[in-house]
Formats: C-alpha cells, sequence, structure tokens
C-alpha cells in the first residue's frame, strides 16, 4: 500500500481503506475496543500516582493492542511479552527511518546489505513484523474461518477465495502479510507520537488544558467514559487536538506521487512519470491561511460563535491517492485515548522542573524530546 504501484497499489489500496472502515465505523466493532483500551490506558496511568514519567511507552502499548484488534480481530494483553517485542520492533524501525544510515542504504542496497550498522538492526526489526504478522495469517488459516469476520486478516482471507480464478487479483498471502506490515509500520509510532504531543502541548498550555476540562465535564456526564460520538458536543477538544496536529506535523512529507501526465503549478512545469514528493509544512505552517502558523492556537479550527470547522488547509494525513488509509482508525483513537486522559487526569511538569522543551526530533516520524510529566488524577 505504502511504496507499490499500478494494479497492486490500487486493488491493496482500495480494500485496505474499505475494510478499516467497516471495522471502525460501520460495525463499531473496533470503536468499542478502542473505548476499552482508552479505559485500561487512563487505569496505568493512575498506577503511577502522580509521579514523574514517560507516557510515550504506555501510549505505544495501547496503540499496538489496537492494531492487533484491527489487524487480527484481537488485541494481545498488554502484559504480553510478544506485544512488547513488537512494540520495540517496530519503534526502532521508525527511528531508523528518518536517519542517515536509512538515506544511505536506499541509495546503495546492494552493497550496505553486507556492510555492519544500524540499518542491520532495522532490517532485523523488519523480519521480525513481518514474521509476527505470517504467523498470525496461518494462525488464522489453521483455525478455519470464523463465524463472524472480526479483524483485517478474516476479511483478506475471505477476498483471496473469491478472488483464486482472477488472474488480474494481486490478493495472495505476501501482500496480506505486507499490508498488515503497513499498518503496524506507519500506524503505530504516528498515532504515539501525536498523543505524545498532545500531552506535551497541554503541560505548555496549562490555560488551554483547563479549557479543555471544562467541556468535558460540562458537556458529558461525569461517570462516562468518552466515545466517538461524542466529539460532536466537544467543538473545543476536537479543535484542540486538530491543532496538536497541525503543530506538530509528525510526518514532514507525504508518501511519493508519481505525475500521470504534465501538470504546471505555479508556473512550474511538472513532466508526467515526475516523482513527486509533497512537503506537508508548507501546508500546514502557511502563514497565509493561518493566524498564527508557529504558536499553538485552538482557535485555528473555530468560528466566532466556538464551533468547530473543517480546514482544507489541514492535511496531517496527506491527501489525494496516496492519503492515509487508516485516517477513520486515527481519528477515533487519538480523540478517544486523548479525551479520556484529560478528563481523568491534569498534566503537569515535575516539580523542580521549569520551561517546555517543544523543540522536535527529526525522523521518519517526528517525536517530540524524551520528557517526563505526571498525570495528577482530577
Amino acid at each position: 500500500i505504502m511504496f507499490s504501484n499500478g494494479e497492486t497499489w490500487w486493488q491493496q489500496r482500495h480494500f485496505g481503506r474499505a475494510i478499516l472502515q467497516k471495522l471502525v465505523i460501520e460495525q463499531k466493532d473496533l470503536e468499542h475496543q478502542i473505548g476499552e483500551e482508552g479505559r485500561q490506558l487512563v487505569e496505568a496511568f493512575a498506577n503511577e500516582k502522580g509521579e514523574p514519567m514517560d507516557p510515550t511507552w504506555h501510549i505505544l502499548h495501547s496503540v499496538s493492542k489496537m492494531i492487533c484488534a484491527a489487524a487480527f480481530g484481537h488485541p494481545f494483553p498488554i502484559e504480553d511479552e510478544a506485544l512488547h517485542t513488537l512494540t520495540k520492533h517496530i519503534n526502532t524501525l521508525v527511528k531508523f527511518g528518518g536517519s542517515v544510515g536509512a538515506v544511505l542504504y536506499n541509495i546503495a542496497p546492494t552493497i550496505m546489505r553486507y556492510l555492519p550498522g544500524p540499518h542491520q538492526t532495522a532490517i532485523s526489526s523488519c523480519e521480525f513484523i513481518r514474521s509476527f504478522v505470517r504467523k498470525e495469517v496461518e494462525n488464522h488459516k489453521n483455525n478455519g474461518p470464523p463465524h463472524e469476520r472480526r479483524g483485517f486478516i478474516d476479511y483478506y482471507l475471505a477476498h483471496m477465495k473469491t478472488e483464486k480464478t482472477d488472474s488480474t487479483s494481486t490478493f495472495d498471502d505476501a501482500n496480506l502479510v505486507q499490508s498488515v506490515t503497513d499498518f503496524f509500520v506507519t500506524g503505530t509510532d504516528a498515532i504515539a507520537a501525536t498523543l505524545s504531543w498532545a500531552l506535551l502541548f497541554m503541560v505548555a498550555h496549562p490555560d488551554i488544558q483547563a479549557k479543555v476540562q471544562d467541556e468535558l465535564d460540562n458537556g458529558l456526564e461525569s461517570f462516562k467514559v468518552v466515545c466517538y460520538a461524542d466529539r460532536k458536543q466537544l467543538p473545543y477538544t476536537r479543535a484542540v487536538l486538530n491543532e496538536v496536529q497541525r503543530l506538530s506535523n509528525i510526518k514532514l512529507f507525504g508518501l511519493f506521487k508519481l505525475c500521470t501526465e504534465n501538470v504546471n503549478i505555479l508556473g512550474t512545469l511538472i513532466p508526467k512519470d515526475t516523482l513527486v514528493i509533497t512537503d506537508l509544512c508548507s501546508v500546514l505552517l502557511d502563514a497565509t491561511k493561518w493566524e498564527t502558523p508557529e504558536k499553538f492556537n485552538p482557535n485555528h479550527f473555530l468560528d466566532n460563535d466556538g464551533k468547530f470547522i473543517i480546514r482544507d488547509e489541514f492535511i496531517p494525513f496527506s491527501a489525494g491517492d496516496r492519503s492515509c488509509v487508516g485516517k477513520p482508525f486515527a481519528r477515533t483513537q487519538l480523540f478517544i485515548f486523548f479525551a479520556n486522559l484529560l478528563k481523568a487526569f491534569t498534566f503537569r511538569q515535575p516539580e523542580g522542573v521549569e520551561g517546555v522543551n517543544t523543540e522536535p526530533v527529526i525522523g521518519a516520524i517526528v517525536y517530540p524530546q524524551p520528557y517526563k510529566i505526571c498525570a495528577v488524577p482530577r
């Protein structure tokens, strides 16, 4: 889905987008699991008893569990060693993606495969993820089709059977494994990094954090676990989360695109078959489109009456045919996790720590600098 082209790309992307939408939006099964995981994430933070902590690993494990639920039809328990190992390898691969070693490997992969270096660790991590997915695919095959399809693999295997006699079909075991691997590599760290930025921005802007909490307290029943449907009653919370995505800009560039015909953009000719890399910063931080592009300002997504507005310039998931396949899944996780955490805790700097470092760590996924915060129960 990420780097293929032509018929393979079209078939795999079209199917992947349809199934993820079915799981999250139509069937609601996955949304209910995300809600339950949001509750467990709140419990994990509560167990820290307000002491300084790095929230990243708690978030990473919760996100990994939900991608397992989407792909396999069941989440792994948070204490499962396989889940911890999987999360570690995904994190290793993503961090390598933006490094000098990754650039060198992409320039000369045949040579680099025989040389030592961090790329060897990344290759091992990639193979581990694929092997992990293969084993799960085999488990699904050996157990036979379930009475009710629960995850992406179930739907994919069923589709493989219907396409068996179609010579043009690209649905096979290898593409199934790679599609699920794409979900893990692109989804886990992207969602975790966004939530890490969200908590950091709340510490940096306690006044905004307080407004979110006021809206959650006044807009919902106190005992209620926040679900995705509640977003309609929470315009300020939505605006804050969108502003987190806009300003953190965790993916500096969109996926590669290929011009299918000659096109003239702002007086510049881009010939057919030119490989194009889109600069998302040029839109998300455009001074002609945003009132305060370099500052954290939720009002970018609110009208004069405080109602939430959709902005065409808001493209953290990229745009067009190469936009993120898992956008509905990511949006649901981000909202449910963020809203429930803010409902349960006030996030503060550890005692004696002054200033909030919002300088990014540039990589394939843009994380904040490592930090610790206190989740103080409300």
